[in-house]
């Protein structure tokens, strides 16, 4: 039989109005309890019950806050809750973090997913309602990082407007910088709309020129979509013409298009380079 682990976890809570005390759990940070400076974290991605209780919810804000939260841990003492502090401070008390709860685990990554089914993500959607799409390919895109060990080591939700011009609402899903070049991901999902993947074709090229000016370095951009065969399982029907031509608008633009299978293999890559 494993033996299992003693762990420690702490809830974290969104509360928009502090007087009615209202709350929705919406992370959970867990850590070895004979290890307490090795905490992680992590956040729904799954906002719908944030904006039941708040509909102007700032979701990208609190999405930002899960990345702030990481770095924070890893450059902070062993104890969390100054972290979290300083972070309800920030945000007016609308963050709190619950006292620790003791759990045994059978490892740090199977415990962190059972909490956030448990406390968090507690909801099982009907079928109907089930993760499609672009969300769909994020989560999975994200899930494989997370698995190599570099999630926290990316950048996340990358601004092109840092390269490109002020007011782009562009926001690339994750990347990372290994020596020379940037190399940059983001979900597109060719199911429906190819809306997204005409934005991110048009905007590659001043994209790339922007991470040459500003960073003096080459530009990766891979977009990860969906097979072919979950958008049309004929391979020749009107959807799968529009699934070709979406692949072919974005790899007219130099932008490198693979799909979900692929995702071991960016892991592993970005998991030799990142910590090599």
């Amino acid at each position: 039989m494993m033996e299992r682990v003693p762990c420690e976890f702490f809830l974290l809570r969104y509360v928009p109005d502090a007087v009615k005390d209202e709350f929705v759990n919406i992370g959970v940070l867990l850590r070895e309890a004979a290890r307490p400076e090795e905490a992680v974290v992590r956040f729904t991605r799954d906002w719908s019950r944030v904006r039941c209780i708040d509909p102007d919810a700032d979701t990208a804000m609190l999405e930002a806050m899960e990345a702030e939260i990481a770095l924070r841990l890893r450059t902070s003492a062993t104890d969390p809750k100054p972290v979290m502090t300083v972070l309800e401070d920030t945000f007016s008390n609308s963050i709190r973090i619950t006292e620790a709860r003791a759990t045994l685990a059978e490892s740090v990554p199977a415990e962190l997913e059972q909490l956030m089914q448990l406390y968090v993500d507690s909801r099982k959607l009907p079928a109907a309602r089930r993760r499609t799409g672009r969300a769909a390919i994020a989560a999975a895109m994200r899930g494989e990082f997370e698995r190599a060990g570099v999630w926290e080591l990316m950048r996340k939700r990358i601004a092109a407007s840092a390269y490109t011009r002020p007011g782009d609402p562009l926001k690339i899903d994750c990347g990372y910088r290994p020596n020379g070049i940037v190399r940059m991901f983001h979900a597109v999902s060719l199911e429906g709309d190819l809306e997204a993947a005409k934005v991110l074709a048009f905007s590659s090229t001043s994209l790339r020129e922007g991470v040459q000016r500003v960073e003096n370095a080459g530009l990766e951009l891979t977009a990860v979509v969906e097979p072919l065969r979950q958008v049309d399982e004929t391979t020749e029907g009107e959807a799968a013409e529009r699934y070709r031509f979406g692949v072919e608008t974005m790899e007219r633009e130099a932008i490198r298009v693979l799909t979900v299978s692929d995702l071991p293999r960016l892991a592993e890559t970005a998991r030799r380079e990142l910590n090599g």
